[in-house]
């Protein structure tokens, strides 16, 4: 790629480090904000919730809203949004308004992730050029929460607002360079029909509900009827917006993406990749806080190992991929996962770091294997007009996953009366989850083969606009252009010069 490329690859890889440190440092300087604002419980739990709602509530209109209103447009003004909020945050002297800034930091990112997910995809060729680029933006999304947990027990360490005002000098320095990176867009011509106001809203207000539910879950039984009345009124409102979309001219969400069994294979395996991931980290955490007693900066140190995704995902990823191709490889980062969970589960009340140091390691193998080339199969094949809708369902997986994760493994904790027995009972979960995303992955490896990397599939190749390559093309992978985890390649090919 040429140096414009990698230029811009790093801008946007940018916001995905920036979304991973925002998440983990604050998960980490949580505590010291209750203990400094004198936050009830249920408030501080609340801070870190109203991220995830914000985001699993917005992020499949925010992938539409980049392919109806402009990539650019919708990156760069959410990212202003992001960088305002986050500001907030670090302002703030009451639960409330923590609160708010979480909530509309979540948003942001809601709508400003799909659009960078987007331009990558609309931008760089698929096959091994664009595979290159979604697995190092991988790799970084890993990096920015691994390294988050040390800087947010760093910074936390001088003072916890600058958890808040650290992002926003990073967002600040992402912005100006996406300014003048991230090219200029025709704006998207209006549909006919106008924009399907009832979807979007029908949308929101189903992913709002079910994410609510499923941070209730880690209630458990308390409260159960109000967990169980926001999932029944999501799923009744998830069918008032298939309704919706069936009868509208233009609808949010063409229904007939979804039969297309790669994109639903890819999305389901993200959902329970990354929620089994979040879910063991989240019960690892605990396990050395609360039962070993380790500080959080010790405690970041100790998962730092997991961080080995970020320099595994760009470079030995591609070239696994290019020789079996993406199913095969996922389903290797699945059975992978599974042994490292399971190697997990006999832990002791005073294990030593040489006894966990397998399974951390073996989770990050796990991570670098699965999460980059499920990007790539839940957004290969998919013609560039609804690529952002493909990363918003993508994303949407992912944030769902995280929360059922973490959700999950909390309820069982609790049920099963805390502590040692506690531990060993939640870690089952990610366990579990893991083992049914190797089945669903399973599924579409009979068949798969890497292509030839050379070969343009159906021949035809498009100009994309914005990123030029360098003059001497594109090089051929050794191993080939590998077809997406349902074994079917896109039905185009970018190809710039």
């Amino acid at each position: 790629m040429s140096l414009r490329a990698w230029s811009l690859l790093l801008v946007l890889c940018g916001t995905i480090f920036l979304e991973g440190i925002d998440v983990a440092m604050l998960a980490v300087a949580v505590p010291t904000v209750r203990a400094d604002l004198g936050l009830t419980t249920g408030t501080a739990a609340w801070v870190m919730s109203a991220y995830v709602l914000g985001y699993a509530g917005f992020t499949l209109l925010g992938g539409r809203a980049a392919d109806l209103l402009g990539r650019r447009r919708m990156f760069l003004g959410w990212l202003t949004v992001f960088l305002l909020f986050s500001g907030l945050g670090g302002l703030a002297d009451e639960g409330w308004t923590l609160i708010l800034a979480r909530f509309m930091t979540g948003v942001a990112a809601a709508f400003m992730t799909p659009a960078a997910l987007s331009i990558i995809t609309t931008s760089y060729e698929e096959g091994p050029q664009r595979n290159q680029a979604l697995l190092v933006f991988a790799g970084t999304a890993a990096g920015g929460f691994s390294l988050g947990l040390v800087i947010g027990g760093l910074l936390t360490q001088l003072g916890w607002r600058w958890v808040f005002f650290a992002p926003v000098l990073l967002a600040a320095a992402i912005l100006v360079a996406a300014v003048r990176l991230i090219p200029k867009e025709p704006r998207p011509a209006r549909a006919k029909g106008g924009f399907d106001l009832g979807g979007a809203l029908a949308a929101a207000g189903t992913m709002l509900l079910l994410a609510y539910g499923i941070v209730r879950l880690e209630h458990g039984f308390d409260g159960w009827t109000v967990t169980a009345a926001a999932l029944a009124a999501g799923l009744v409102l998830a069918g008032v917006f298939v309704a919706v979309e069936r009868r509208a001219a233009t609808p949010l969400v063409r229904l007939g993406i979804l039969r297309k069994a790669s994109l639903v294979r890819a999305d389901l395996g993200a959902l329970l990749f990354v929620g089994s991931f979040f879910g063991f980290q989240f019960v690892a955490t605990l396990y050395l806080q609360e039962l070993r007693g380790w500080s959080s900066l010790q405690t970041a140190l100790a998962l730092l190992v997991m961080g080995v995704d970020a320099v595994l995902a760009p470079t030995l990823t591609p070239r696994l991929v290019a020789r079996f191709g993406n199913a095969r490889v996922i389903l290797g980062g699945f059975v992978l996962a599974v042994v490292s969970y399971a190697l997990f589960l006999p832990v002791g009340p005073d294990w030593s770091y040489a006894a966990m140091f397998p399974t951390l390691l073996l989770t990050g193998l796990a991570f670098a294997l699965a999460y980059g080339p499920l990007t790539i199969a839940g957004t290969e094949g998919i013609a560039e007009e609804e690529q952002g809708l493909a990363s918003g369902l993508l994303t949407t997986a992912t944030q769902f996953g995280s929360a059922v994760g973490i959700a999950a493994v909390t309820a069982v904790y609790g049920i099963a009366g805390g502590g040692l027995g506690g531990f060993r009972a939640a870690l089952v979960v990610p366990l579990v989850m893991v083992a049914l995303g190797a089945v669903v992955t399973a599924t579409g490896v009979r068949g798969q083969r890497p292509a030839d990397a050379g070969e343009a599939p159906g021949g035809t190749s498009e100009v994309p606009s914005g990123v030029p390559e360098s003059p001497g093309g594109v090089p051929e992978s050794s191993g080939g252009v590998p077809e997406s985890s349902g074994g079917v390649q896109g039905a185009a090919t970018k190809v710039t010069v």
